[in-house]
């Protein structure tokens, strides 16, 4: 039997004591200089973040994503794992990688071909690969241009949570529903309650969450793990923000943990 490895492990236990759990990706092109990146990590650190995700563009690899993983990893002490754009965007420096098929996906290439490419590497460098059944919902912006999505349409929630059932039989022990960066609100609550009820894997949510309210409300919809990353890149107060995010992201988790 395949055991868990170490953050998988480290996941799973703070969503069981804590409700709810929450990440940041740090996306290094989107940032003026490497440092801003390396600071904004540090800032949801201090803040009480989970864990610390970077990648997640087609640009975030090679020495810039050396870089800026191997300074957070410096300055951290919660896992810092990699969000993959493609192939490329792996580092030693990271403790883990989100291991990611894309489930509704037109073209064979993100659904297992780049994870096959992709496969020896991982375990050449001994990143933890964390098995994740990723699912693009409308609008689904680069993401889904890239991915060649089938998008999931935000008023077919029973779509979203056939495919996320799918990818729980299919081995993935996390489940993970993303708008994309660019959108103008997060996946609805009724998705999310719906794909709570289908499976039984961890269920992380991201994409349009820009306020703290709306993270609280995807949690107490059933949502384990909430991730961000504009709300804090596009925020005047940085710091600020990325408190209200934490405490928003835990006190649901707390309210959910009393009503089990």
């Amino acid at each position: 039997m395949i055991q868990s490895g170490k953050i998988e492990n480290y996941i799973n236990d703070k969503i069981a004591a804590d409700g709810a759990i929450i990440s940041i990706i740090v996306d290094p092109v989107d940032y003026p200089t490497p440092q801003k990146a390396v600071e904004t990590a540090v800032m949801a650190y201090k803040a009480g973040f989970d864990l610390i995700a970077v990648g997640g563009s087609i640009g975030a690899q090679g020495k810039l994503l050396d870089t800026v993983t191997s300074a957070i990893k410096e300055k951290v002490k919660i896992p810092v794992i990699l969000f993959p754009g493609n192939i490329a965007t792996i580092t030693p420096y990271a403790d883990a990688i989100y291991f990611m098929s894309l489930l509704n996906s037109r073209n064979p290439y993100w659904l297992s071909q780049a994870q096959t490419l992709a496969a020896p590497l991982v375990k050449q460098l001994h990143v933890e690969a964390l098995p994740v059944g990723y699912i693009v919902v409308e609008p689904g912006g680069t993401v889904g241009w890239v991915g060649d999505a089938n998008i999931v349409p935000r008023s077919k929630p029973q779509i979203a949570a056939s495919l996320a059932l799918a990818g729980q039989y299919l081995g993935n022990r996390v489940i993970f529903t993303d708008a994309g960066s660019a959108a103008n609100e997060p996946i609805p609550t009724d998705m999310v309650k719906t794909v709570r009820r289908a499976i039984d894997v961890p269920y992380l949510v991201a994409g349009g969450i820009r306020t703290a309210k709306q993270a609280a409300d995807i949690v107490s919809a059933g949502a384990d793990w909430i991730q961000i990353g504009t709300a804090a890149e596009k925020s005047k107060n940085p710091e600020k923000t990325l408190t209200e995010f934490v405490k928003a992201v835990k006190n649901a988790g707390k309210k959910k943990l009393t009503r089990q």
